[in-house]
């Protein structure tokens, strides 16, 4: 290993050198009496790692023989990855410790996790896509079952375990079927065997199989039937932790393989990116309809937002790649909001997560009901909430894709999906007046809820700046 290859792998190396230390510190010093300090230190320490990566810039670097790669995309993603995080972890410190579920473990599994993450979104090589996705993975198995008493938490974990070993399996063997044929495993490698215009056919099975697996990951259908279970059964902070960081994850993975290994063959794979697109915008418009579970809904709600953003994936621009950066972006902000909120749901010092619990509580909360409010709004779609512009955004580029039966098609799954966050919205305003939820909650819920929902109104103007560094960002993925 040459410095220049150490030179791009180290905010890896860093933030795995602090989980091995607290790993240690946590054996030797305590254990789980050093929760909540490793929460929030681990937190600092994500952030801290995140503005490092935004602020150091510069040009793409490759490292390892190509196999390692650290260019815009990659960094834009990682700063998503650890910044959500950053936030689960600090959101989830007083709903772990009050159901004694704050294991010393639990802050350093999601680090390792995070570790995989970043790896994933760098990856220029077969293997190093599979490192980082089952590094991401295995910690995310054992989160999911943290709640060792629970007999849905273990069965959550189980269920994972197993459908994604059946997702790894798919994608290792679409992996063997492009070395092959292609007689490498680089990135680099397999797009100039694939060539322009029309890939081998052995090249295209393993084009299939890999999608199939990377579909699994983002619980895009149909290969999502593990995601409504595992984010019923798990603790909710780790059902938002899988919410957001892992997506972003998993959808840089599915762009970065998409682009960089079969770049020369793309109406071979948008047929079926947008196959995939258009099954998880109506099956998570059409399933979520009939849930009473909250975190349920969310499930189906995931399914049909990857769904969304996949269209930008379809296009095959570097337009698309902006606007499905952008739309993660804003998801994955949504998201911490709407999964503050659900951790501050408690009756009788219980989590509550039926819907029907929402009832009239814009009686007993006005702020925090108008904050949910713009939350489900901008999940909806609904103008002028900035989740309407990161949808507009992805519509966009598939106009200019051409793919305008896609676009048609998710507006139709759109109005479809409005309504059952419409009908959140209808409880909390209209429903009957009863007291099924405590009023307060954490200051911590409280701050994220607000920051979120007021992001929602706010980020319209200019989205923050995001724009300009996500078409960076596309314009280092898409040459």
């Amino acid at each position: 290993m040459t410095s220049a290859d150490f030179q791009t792998i180290l905010p890896e190396f860093l933030l795995a050198l602090y989980a091995l230390a607290a790993l240690l510190f946590g054996v030797y010093g305590g254990k789980d009496k050093l929760g909540p300090v490793l929460v929030w230190v681990t937190s600092a320490v994500l952030a801290v790692i995140g503005v490092w990566i935004s602020l150091r810039g510069g040009e793409a670097q490759t490292g390892f023989h190509g196999m390692f790669l650290n260019d815009g995309f990659a960094r834009f993603a990682k700063v998503m990855i650890l910044f959500s995080a950053a936030a689960v972890l600090l959101m989830s410190e007083g709903y772990m410790a009050r159901r004694n579920l704050l294991r010393f473990e639990y802050p350093i599994l999601v680090a390792l996790g995070v570790i995989g993450m970043m790896v994933m979104v760098s990856a220029g090589d077969l293997m190093t896509l599979y490192m980082g996705l089952e590094l991401q993975s295995l910690s995310l198995y054992v989160v999911a079952a943290l709640r060792r008493d629970s007999i849905k938490s273990t069965e959550a974990g189980l269920k994972y375990f197993v459908l994604g070993a059946l997702s790894s399996g798919l994608l290792l063997y679409g992996c063997s079927l492009t070395y092959g044929f292609a007689g490498t495993t680089l990135f680099s490698g397999i797009i100039t065997a694939v060539g322009e215009g029309q890939a081998p056919l052995g090249l295209l099975f393993g084009l299939v199989f890999i999608a199939s697996g990377l579909a699994f990951k983002v619980s895009a259908a149909p290969f999502h039937m593990w995601t409504p279970d595992v984010y019923e059964g798990s603790p909710t902070p780790v059902t938002a932790f899988f919410s957001t960081a892992p997506k972003v994850a998993a959808l840089g993975l599915f762009a970065r393989v998409m682009h960089d290994a079969f770049g020369g063959v793309v109406g071979d794979w948008q047929q079926v990116v947008s196959a995939i697109a258009i099954a998880s915008m109506f099956l998570g418009a059409v399933a979520a309809i009939g849930q009473n579970n909250i975190k349920r809904l969310m499930a189906y709600s995931s399914i049909s937002h990857m769904g969304y953003a996949l269209i930008g994936l379809a296009a095959g621009t570097a337009l698309g790649v902006q606007s499905m950066l952008i739309y993660m972006a804003v998801y994955v902000t949504m998201n911490v909001g709407t999964f503050a909120f659900i951790l501050s749901m408690e009756k009788d010092g219980q989590p509550v997560v039926e819907i029907s619990s929402l009832n009239m509580y814009a009686k007993r909360e006005p702020l925090r009901a108008l904050a949910l409010l713009v939350l489900m709004f901008s999940l909806a779609g609904v103008p002028p909430m900035l989740g309407f512009f990161a949808k507009l955004g992805v519509w966009q580029a598939g106009i200019d894709a051409d793919l305008y039966w896609l676009v048609g098609l998710s507006a139709v799954a759109s109005a479809i999906g409005a309504y059952y966050y419409l009908r959140i919205v209808f409880l909390m305003y209209f429903g009957k007046d009863d007291d099924a939820l405590e009023a307060g909650g954490s200051p911590v819920l409280w701050g994220f809820l607000m920051v979120s929902a007021a992001a929602m109104v706010l980020g319209v103007v200019n989205l923050f700046g995001i724009e300009g560094a996500a078409a960076a960002a596309a314009a280092t993925l898409v040459n």
